[in-house]
């Protein structure tokens, strides 16, 4: 199944589905094979011609059946006597990929997996480079981690009570800021509607601005 014959441009899957089904039972007409294969049935026509033309399928009347070169693995067995004149019999696999031009299809592809996967996995440990060590305290006894801080949770010292948010250059209460109950920043201001993002940078030149201060 993962040969280079059996490639997008090669015999396809539907050819492994028409020789896999004719393997299983033999002397299958287009209309059986619709099913058996579970291919339609212009699709079944076109891919039996390319498989006759490598004689790999022979036809009797309306029923096909695989050649010998088909059930022996394309081995050098002599051509079947019921073969089309015009048949170019192959010997093996990798020459119908060859003919097809698909040979070494699969092992390019799985050059360009493995060249992908290290590219992954090297962005992977450059995110973990970057993510912010965790925290460990004590409860109960026990060690539990500690969540990092979002750019939007509202230190202690922030807060004067009621659900404001001192403003830090100031020292009173910020017009414009609450806190929510899950103690994070609530901007009240309908004229002034920020991403996430754009908080997450008010915020740092706010914690920059109280640090000063401080």
């Amino acid at each position: 199944m993962g040969h280079d014959a059996f490639a997008h441009h090669g015999l396809g899957s539907a050819a492994l589905m028409i020789i896999g089904a004719l393997s299983v039972r033999s002397a299958q007409t287009v209309s059986e094979l619709t099913g058996t294969a579970s291919v339609p049935r212009a699709t079944a026509y076109r891919t039996l011609r390319r498989l006759a033309d490598h004689g790999l399928v022979s036809h009797t009347g309306e029923t096909w059946t695989l050649t010998s070169r088909a059930l022996q693995g394309l081995d050098k067995t002599p051509a079947d006597s019921n073969t089309s004149p015009d048949t170019r019999p192959v010997q093996g696999w990798d020459e119908v990929a060859r003919l097809h031009g698909t040979a070494g299809v699969a092992a390019r592809r799985k050059a360009l997996h493995a060249v992908e996967r290290t590219a992954y996995l090297g962005a992977l440990e450059r995110l973990a480079g970057h993510r912010s060590k965790a925290l460990v305290g004590i409860r109960d006894g026990r060690q539990v981690l500690i969540p990092a801080p979002r750019p939007d949770e509202v230190p202690a010292a922030w807060q004067c009570g009621a659900g404001s948010v001192r403003d830090p250059a100031t020292g009173h209460p910020a017009a414009d800021w609450r806190v929510a109950t899950d103690g994070r920043l609530i901007l009240i201001t309908p004229a002034d509607q920020r991403s996430f993002d754009e908080l997450a940078a008010a915020h740092a030149e706010a914690l920059h601005e109280w640090e000063s201060t401080a």
